[in-house]
């Protein structure tokens, strides 16, 4: 079920009833109307799915009609289009619905999950090559492998048995995480109720963990590695717990690297560099980049679950009166199982169809 959907017509399909679902349909009364706010929305997921920029997204909607009729377009929005739509519809209230609205899609009724695991990884500003980089840095520092000073920083949980995005949080790094748990973990339990977080070593603090533990009734696991190395045990309670007794087995910490996996399909399906020049631009591509793994993450799994037949279908047991009996009246016949084995001893209803002789017999009588 961990997969990502492949196909551009169904995501295509699926950003619209989310768009739908959270979006007006325009955003004044006294726009063109040429275009509903849902359907740029769409746009903006499939030029995040197909790798591309505005420009280059805009020829290929030209080229392909079938997109153009999934999305519900009678004709191609300008590349401009596109970029002030990105600027209007991401902002965060907007983002904030939408990324929601994917999370309650995919998980149905389900409100509590097990376990979720957190974690940050950073996404380069830009496409520079590594040969580029070595060359750049030859003659000073051959060990350079990076050419960035800052990159942008994308903190998430995941769940750990689907890995679906549960919280999501952008901005700029180097940062330390540290200080990024408490508003991950309160980002996530907006969206449901966790038993257990699992976290790396960056995250850790006894404050995080009194918190976590103590306040939100959430049980925390945390290598306590910060600080310099020493054979003394740490001095809170959580963070001695954990430096006693946490291994791969304990609370199920080993499930920490389902967030590896989590942001090695982001990247290898997606994007590894964000393309933004400002800040706010960078912010708003790492939040599409979330709602749209989501919402290609939930079309595969619907498409996984309509696939599977279900053992437990209610199935209508088929009727076993003669053909002449008229079905209206048996009623109490009609019983649901959910196997659908045939009963041998059939209960008729108390409304059965009597023969006209035995009617007769009972008038002369």
């Amino acid at each position: 079920m961990s997969k990502l959907s492949k196909s551009s017509l169904r995501v295509g399909r699926l950003a619209v009833v989310t768009g739908n679902w959270v979006l007006p349909q325009y955003a004044h009364r006294f726009s063109p109307h040429t275009y509903t706010q849902p359907q740029l929305f769409a746009c903006l997921v499939l030029k995040v799915f197909f790798k591309m920029d505005y420009r280059g997204f805009a020829i290929h909607l030209g080229e392909h009609s079938d997109l153009r009729v999934v999305l519900g377009l009678k004709q191609v929005p300008h590349f401009t289009t596109l970029h002030k739509a990105s600027q209007r519809l991401l902002r965060v209230p907007y983002a904030r619905a939408l990324f929601r609205n994917t999370v309650r899609r995919f998980l149905r009724r389900r409100r509590r999950l097990h376990r979720a695991a957190f974690d940050s990884t950073g996404l380069e500003c830009g496409a520079r090559s590594q040969y580029y980089v070595r060359r750049r840095a030859a003659g000073s520092k051959k060990w350079q492998t990076v050419g960035y000073s800052r990159y942008a920083k994308l903190e998430a949980a995941f769940d750990c048995d689907s890995h679906l995005l549960l919280g999501v949080l952008v901005g700029r790094g180097p940062s330390v995480d540290v200080d990024r748990f408490v508003p991950l973990l309160n980002t996530t339990l907006d969206q449901v109720r966790l038993d257990i977080a699992v976290a790396d070593a960056g995250f850790d603090s006894e404050a995080n963990h009194r918190y976590a533990r103590e306040q939100c009734g959430v049980r925390s696991y945390i290598p306590a590695t910060i600080g310099r190395p020493t054979d003394k045990p740490p001095s809170g309670y959580y963070r001695r717990q954990m430096k006693q007794r946490l291994t791969k087995d304990y609370g199920g910490y080993g499930q920490r690297w389902q967030a590896e996996t989590g942001f090695s399909m982001l990247k290898r399906r997606l994007a590894d560099t964000v393309h933004g020049r400002s800040y706010w631009s960078q912010c708003r591509e790492l939040l599409l980049l979330a709602i749209t793994y989501n919402i290609m993450l939930l079309h595969a799994a619907e498409t996984f679950l309509q696939s599977k037949p279900d053992p437990f279908v209610l199935r209508k047991k088929p009727n076993l009166t003669p053909l002449f009996f008229p079905w209206r009246t048996f009623p109490a016949s009609m019983s649901w199982r959910r196997t659908g084995l045939i009963s041998s001893s059939p209960v008729t209803s108390s409304r059965s169809y009597r023969t006209p002789s035995s009617s007769a017999a009972r008038s002369r009588g």
